[in-house]
Parts: structure tokens; sequence; C-alpha cells
């Protein structure tokens, strides 16, 4: 399908601050492939987009360049790209990561929040819900990165911008598990809480099992979904790693109650 019909009544691209132009036309780009309204496979045209979103070729250029970073889209000769597929290998190797990762950040966390940063986590929990509610999931997903940024705060400035990149790398994952699973989220917020309270309480080994399981269940979902039967060996170790646990760990994480 030609690019200017599949975001048909979807250019809805505003520079509030030209100075953040190239930010801006990423943030909506980055939007427009994470929620499905550029398919995997699409060919994006620098030249093309120029004119559907009425900017310059530069900003375009440098947005092109942070999609390729996140993994979003290819990096092709003469300005062209494409949208990159999903890929199951990929996702287990990230969501290993991450398990590893967060594990360690909400361990270092547990029991050393501020009040004010414990007061932000859960303004940031009740975003998540109210957003979630009216459907804007944009807004949903700021709420949910920055409730994991606090929840694993302790491990510093340098591990938690790893941790943020791999969540941002995540985010169509997320998508895609909300997507296939709608009726799924009061079970993820119940795991968010869960995060939440054992950080809060200090209980380092409850809130490590909490978000090894909460970050396992969504990577295991999503793989299922396009790779049935394909299991998820490296999430597997990753959890098993940081709970030391082994053999507790089905294929696809358990639904809502």
């Amino acid at each position: 399908m030609v690019l200017a019909e599949l975001l048909d009544g979807r250019t809805g691209l505003r520079i509030s601050d030209p100075r953040q132009t190239s930010v801006e036309v990423h943030a909506h780009l980055r939007e427009l492939i994470i929620s499905g309204a550029l398919p995997p496979g699409t060919v994006l045209k620098q030249t093309e987009l120029a004119k559907i979103f009425a900017v310059s070729r530069t900003p375009l250029r440098e947005a092109f360049r942070m999609l390729q970073e996140e993994g979003l889209v290819s990096a092709e000769p003469n300005q062209r790209s494409q949208v990159i597929g999903l890929d199951p290998a990929e996702l287990e190797l990230l969501y290993a990561a991450r398990v590893t990762l967060e594990s360690l950040g909400v361990r270092l966390t547990a029991g050393r929040l501020t009040r004010e940063e414990s007061r932000d986590a859960g303004a940031a929990f009740r975003e998540m819900e109210r957003t979630h509610r009216a459907g804007d999931l944009s807004s949903w997903a700021l709420a949910h990165r920055r409730f994991h940024r606090l929840v694993v705060g302790r491990c510093g400035p340098s591990v938690v911008r790893t941790i943020s990149s791999y969540a941002e790398q995540s985010e169509r994952y997320v998508r895609l598990d909300q997507n296939a699973h709608r009726d799924g989220f009061a079970a993820r917020q119940r795991e968010h809480a869960a995060i939440l309270d054992a950080v809060r309480d200090g209980e380092a080994q409850r809130a490590v099992a909490a978000m090894a399981g909460h970050l396992a269940g969504t990577a295991r979902r999503v793989i299922e979904h396009f790779a049935p039967g394909r299991g998820a060996p490296a999430v597997t170790a990753a959890v098993e790693m940081v709970t030391g646990t082994a053999g507790a760990w089905p294929l696809v994480a358990a639904g809502p109650e």
C-alpha cells in the first residue's frame, strides 16, 4: 500500500517547537510504527514523508537515525528505509537482558525510595490506569516508562539509561501484548502494584521475583503469539539466575485471574 494511503487521516504532526522538529518527527513516526499504522515491511521514503509531514529533509534524516538505533527501521541507501519486522529471537534476548538489569535495579532500589519518588511512582501507576481507560496508549507508554525508571532508580545513571533504552526498544512488543490480550490489563496492573509494594516495603527478593515474572510474562506471551511452541530459554535462564529458582516458569505466564 502507498505510504500516503497508510497514513490517510493520521498525518496530524504538529511541531510545537521548531528547535525540536527532529525529536517531534521521530516521536510521531515511532508511534505510527509501534501502533501498527506503519506495519513491518513498509517502505519509508524521506522525500515522500517530508511532503506528507510538511517538514524539511534535515529533521527527517535525524529522526530516521534515531529510529535505526532503536531497531525500528532499516538503514538503506538512497534515503529509503523499511519498517523492520518482528523477530522472536531478538525479543527473547532483549527481555532476558531486561529481566537481568531491572531485577538488579529493584533489588538495589528496594527500601531506598524517597517520599517524593514513592509518590511519583504511585502517580505514574494511577496515570497508567487513567490513560488506559481513555485509550490513550501513547500517554500510557510515557507513564509506564516513568514507573519502571523510578522503581530501578538506585542502580546508577548509566545502568538506568541502558534499562530505559531496552524498555523503549520493547514498546512495540508491549503494544502487541496489549492488543492480543485486551482483557489482561488488570492482571498487568496487579503485577505493577506488587513490584511497587515490594520496593516500598524494602523486600528486595520479593521485588526481584515480581519484576522478573512481570517481564518474562510479556516476553513469553508475545513469543507464543508469533512463534507458537518456540519457547524462550534465554528468558527462563535470566529468571532462574536472578531468582535462584529453576523449573518453575511455564511457557506462557498466566492471564488475568
